[in-house]
C-alpha cells in the first residue's frame, strides 16, 4: 500500500534518504515490534521506533511509574506518577504518532507466556534490566526465529548486540553463547545500587532503535554476530567480533544434535 499524503511528509526525512525511500518507510510501517521493558533503554527505544512509524509497536512490563524513574525514562512525566508504565507509554506513544498502533502487556514475563508474547512480532528489543528475563527472551526468539536486539547499561557502561542464531546465512551466536547461564543471584549488584547516568541509559535506547530499524530495512551493517561496548564517561565505542559457541546448550552443535 502506497503512503498517503499526511505520512509522505511526516517521514519525508526518512523518505529522502538514498537507503531508506518510500520502500523504506513502507517496511517500517509493516514491522511489528516488541519492545520489552518500559524503563531507560525502552523509552527512547519506543520513542524512536513510534517516531519513525513502526506499524505496530508492543510494550511488555508490569511496573508503575516512580518518581526516580524520570531521571532517565524520558517517555514519562511526573503527572504519570503511579500509572501503570504500559498505559502511560501508550498515552504519550498516541499523542507522539497516532498512526503506529501500540499494545500493552502489563504483565512480567516468564517462561509460561513468553513465547505468546512475542508470537506476534517480527522483532524483539530487550531492554530488561535483570538476567532471569534477558535469557528467557534470548531462548524464546531463538525458538521463534525471531530476531532479538538487546541492549543493556549500568552506571556510564552500555552494551548492544542483535541476535539471531536461528539465521544460516551466517555464523550467528546467540545470548548464551556469550552469556552460558544467568550469574548467581546476588553476585550482580542492580541499578537501583549501582545507579545509571540518565544520558547513557539514552544513548544505548537510540542505539537499539537505531538497530531496529536497520534490520526492518535491511540497510547497513547490523551488529549480528558482533557486540558494541560504549563507555560513555570516556566517550569511546568498541565493535567486537563473536563466534557462536559450539558447546552453547541452545544453539550449538550438541544442542542440534540433542545431546544434553
Amino acid at each position: 500500500m502506497a503512503l498517503n499524503d499526511e505520512e509522505l511528509e511526516r517521514y519525508a526525512r526518512h523518505i529522502v534518504l538514498r537507503q531508506v525511500g518510500g520502500p523504506g518507510q513502507a517496511k517500517i510501517r509493516a514491522a511489528r515490534v516488541l519492545v520489552v521493558g518500559a524503563g531507560g533503554l525502552g523509552s527512547p527505544c519506543a520513542l524512536y521506533l513510534a517516531a519513525a512509524g513502526v506499524g505496530h509497536l508492543g510494550l511488555v512490563d508490569d511496573d508503575a511509574v516512580s518518581l526516580s524513574n524520570l531521571q532517565r525514562q524520558i517517555l514519562f512525566t511526573t503527572a504519570d506518577v503511579g500509572r501503570l508504565k504500559v498505559e502511560a507509554a501508550r498515552t504519550h506513544l498516541d499523542a507522539l504518532n497516532p498512526g503506529v498502533a501500540v499494545s500493552v502487556h502489563p504483565v512480567r514475563l516468564t517462561a509460561a507466556n513468553v513465547a505468546a508474547l512475542i508470537a506476534d512480532y517480527d522483532i524483539v528489543a530487550d531492554g530488561s534490566d535483570n538476567f532471569e528475563t534477558r535469557f528467557l527472551v534470548n531462548d524464546a526468539c531463538h525458538a521463534a526465529r525471531k530476531t532479538l536486539v538487546f541492549a543493556a547499561v549500568t552506571e556510564f557502561d552500555g552494551q548492544l548486540a542483535t541476535f539471531k542464531a536461528w539465521d544460516k546465512t551466517g555464523a550467528y551466536p546467540c545470548y548464551r553463547c556469550l552469556f552460558p547461564a544467568p550469574p548467581p543471584i546476588g553476585t550482580v549488584p542492580s541499578c537501583s545500587e549501582t545507579g545509571v547516568l540518565g544520558a547513557a541509559a539514552g544513548v544505548m535506547g537510540s542505539l537499539q532503535a537505531l538497530e531496529v530499524l536497520k534490520e526492518i530495512t535491511g540497510i547497513g551493517d547490523g551488529l549480528a554476530g558482533k557486540i558494541l561496548i560504549t563507555d560513555t564517561l570516556s566517550t569511546r565505542f568498541r565493535t567486537v567480533s563473536l563466534a557462536p559457541d559450539p558447546a552453547c546448550p541452545l544453539c550449538g552443535v550438541r544442542a542440534h544434535a540433542g545431546i544434553p
